[in-house]
């Protein structure tokens, strides 16, 4: 197994991990704070890194069946929430590719101000020989 190289956040907030401070995803992606998962309030995020998914499975929710992948953290490998793979609702499609991280198992920290007003915080990655020439 090779070493895993980790993406760090910048912007107003970043999300992290409770277990092991991973980041996982910047305040600008958040689409809705009224979600709800196994363990209570949750976030439903355009994007999040450093994690992995797991097998996909469907599953009834409140909002009808989905097909989704439990999301861990690439780390310390906690179980974080879950990404929707497929909305069989029409209008659930919304979902679809999205990722649903739930506030028991993430930590908000916040990390300044933003460079510049209506700047967008940039997610970065960088091709692996970049990342050996660096070193």
């Amino acid at each position: 197994m090779g070493r895993t190289f980790r993406i760090y956040l910048a912007g107003e907030s970043v999300f992290t991990c409770k277990q092991c401070g991973n980041h996982l995803a910047v305040g600008e992606s958040v689409l809705s704070k009224q979600f709800t998962g196994q363990h209570g309030r949750a976030l439903l995020v355009h994007h999040a890194v450093n994690v992995y998914c797991g097998e996909a499975e469907e599953r009834e929710m409140r909002t009808g069946k989905h097909t989704v992948r439990d999301v861990f953290c690439r780390v310390c490998h906690t179980c974080l929430g879950w990404k929707y793979d497929f909305a069989f609702e029409p209008e659930q499609k919304y979902k679809e590719g999205r990722f649903i991280l739930e506030r028991e198992m993430i930590s908000e920290r916040p990390e300044g101000k933003m460079p510049a007003a209506g700047s967008k915080p940039r997610i970065e990655e960088l091709p692996m020989r970049e990342l050996l020439a660096r070193v």
